[in-house]
């Protein structure tokens, strides 16, 4: 009856409706949920409904005219959109545009106080001359106009290799000179101005003055033993070289502390070279990240194959600790050596107040960003493997080759490995700097020491 009754009401609608004007009927149908409801065969017959689309169809065409009042006619389904039934494409990642030099300079050297004063001299004469231009938009070969000129004048600042600064013209010449200016600050020499590079040419005069004084001035109390054989971390460039006879033998890209856990200014010597280490996590960490974490999931340590000893190194059972207690400091908390250990394969034991090291991790994939300032102060190091070997092959004779070093790591067994003779280690913070020949280098004050010096203060 209810059927019987509702199709009788809708016959009624469709009768009333044919006399009105075809907009008002067509109103009506939108604003009566009931006839939007009809199904095709319910409709009258002098009403055509379009055919519906299946999926991924071609565009139906428009239906014929209608003789009658559309108002009982059903809803036209739209044929769904092509672009909604696609996956949006992944967003291509930016192109990294920092790069590890392979200039066999090192970026500390006896010298290097001197030559960054001097370069400091050069730079405050630059200032006091009115700084350089803005450039301000990206260029690239082939450009032409006086935004060309005016890339070749703030070029000409700090290159003295370039004479005519009006040509508004690209040329070989100026593309030279832009991978010059990339070199030193140790992006990719594509010879284009953009991103990285053209926010490099407008950092102004007086930061770079900066910068250069600021070094020279962290460096006046650096009194560091160099030997034959040195390896020099320079933490704004997150890079490790392995210096020997004054040139770089391998230059590594490294992973440093955040900033919220600085790399510290130290200086050490290489001990010895653990392979496949356990990790003994620091006080700081189990306070402010182990703890947090196991109150939200208590099989955390577990699963991290981490241990709880107690102060006789006796192991304790987490679930019995208050995590959120003072006393989960106390005890000792050790991960254990393997694929997943933090420290990867690879620690380079090296005794300092700081109680920090240089190591492998098993977040290798890191090494490629651009933005390297991640770790809690320790210094993570790409092809750790290679670096061990060069350090324990010492002057007396290779000790253990990298052959053997990865055979080693594969059988899983920890061990120590001595040098027979220490290498001197300095982790430095230099943003501006001029090695040996002369060149000036530049990179981010990303811990704000610059800023936040006595020089600044002036």
């Amino acid at each position: 009856m209810k059927n019987r009754s509702f199709a009788f009401r809708v016959r009624i609608l469709g009768a009333l409706l044919a006399t009105l004007a075809p907009d008002a009927a067509l109103r009506a149908q939108s604003a009566t949920p009931e006839a939007a409801s009809v199904p095709a065969q319910s409709a009258p017959a002098s009403i055509e409904a379009p055919p519906v689309a299946p999926p991924q169809s071609a565009p139906v065409a428009p239906a014929p005219p209608v003789s009658a009042a559309p108002a009982a006619a059903p809803p036209t389904r739209a044929a769904p959109a092509k672009a909604a039934a696609r996956k949006p494409k992944p967003k291509p990642a930016p192109p990294r545009e920092t790069a590890l030099s392979d200039d066999p300079t090192p970026a500390l050297q006896p010298q290097t106080f001197y030559t960054t004063s001097k370069a400091a001299d050069r730079y405050r004469q630059i200032v006091d001359l009115g700084g350089w231009p803005r450039v301000g938009v990206s260029l690239r070969p082939g450009a032409k106009g006086p935004a060309v000129s005016t890339l070749r004048r703030r070029l000409a600042a700090e290159d003295d290799s370039i004479v005519d600064t009006a040509k508004e013209k690209w040329d070989a010449e100026l593309t030279a000179a832009v991978k010059r200016f990339q070199f030193r600050l140790g992006l990719k020499q594509t010879g284009v101005v953009a991103g990285a590079t053209l926010r490099g040419l407008d950092v102004p005069a007086e930061t770079r003055l900066l910068q250069l004084s600021s070094t020279a001035q962290r460096l006046t109390a650096f009194e560091f033993a160099y030997g034959p054989r040195y390896i020099v971390v320079n933490i704004p460039s997150t890079a490790v070289e392995a210096v020997e006879d004054d040139r770089v033998m391998r230059r590594y890209a490294a992973i440093v502390g955040d900033p919220e856990h600085h790399s510290p200014e130290l200086q050490a010597k290489v001990v010895a070279v653990n392979i496949n280490p356990t990790w003994t996590v620091p006080v700081s960490i189990i306070k402010n990240e182990i703890a947090p974490k196991m109150l939200k999931d208590p099989t955390y340590l577990q699963r991290s194959h981490i241990r709880v000893l107690n102060a006789r190194g006796e192991e304790v059972d987490p679930r019995s600790i208050d995590w959120a207690s003072e006393r989960a400091a106390q005890y000792t908390l050790r991960q254990d050596s393997g694929a997943d250990n933090s420290l990867g394969s690879i620690r380079i034991s090296m005794p300092n107040s700081h109680s920090v090291y240089m190591h492998d991790t098993p977040s290798r994939n890191l090494f490629a960003n651009d933005y390297r300032f991640l770790s809690h102060g320790c210094v993570r190091v790409q092809g750790v493997v290679d670096l061990a070997a060069w350090l324990l092959d010492g002057a007396s004779g290779p000790q253990m080759s990298k052959d053997e070093i990865v055979q080693k790591i594969a059988s899983g067994a920890r061990e120590e490995a001595r040098l027979s003779q220490y290498v001197p280690v300095a982790w430095v913070y230099m943003t501006g700097w001029a090695s040996a020949d002369g060149v000036v280098h530049f990179r981010d004050d990303v811990y704000h020491l610059d800023e936040n010096s006595e020089i600044a203060g002036q």
